[in-house]
């Protein structure tokens, strides 16, 4: 059964720091491409970073540059975004997504809710 677990979410007060992580199972979590996405009431999901297979190399939404961290650990299986300098705007909903690197299977998590605020 695959899944995607996220958790790490909670309050955090502006300009503050908030460590997501994602645990997989259920599928070859080194053939997939990993990203965090996020979601706000009447928006789109929308992109936050992404991940290669082998953890090479990484892509991040302008909003979230120099602030966000995306990593991975594929001996454990795990996908982590680091967010500092925490904003506002950064309240949401953090999903994290699988896609393979090759064929089209994509997962998804339930997500974690992030509220930045004071």
């Amino acid at each position: 059964q695959v899944q995607l677990v996220e958790s790490g979410g909670g309050l955090v007060q502006p300009g503050g720091s908030l460590p997501l992580s994602c645990a997989a199972s259920g599928f070859t979590f080194s053939n997939y491409v990993l990203s965090w996405y996020r979601q706000t009431p009447g928006k789109e999901r929308e992109l936050v970073a992404s991940i290669s297979s082998a953890g090479g190399s990484s892509n991040y939404a302008d909003s979230v540059k120099g602030r966000f961290t995306i990593s991975r650990d594929n001996a454990k299986n795990l996908v982590y975004l680091q967010m500092n300098s925490l904003k506002p705007e950064d309240t949401a909903v953090y999903y994290c997504h699988a896609r393979h690197e090759r064929f089209s299977l994509r997962y998804w998590g339930q997500g974690t809710q992030v509220n930045v605020s004071s």
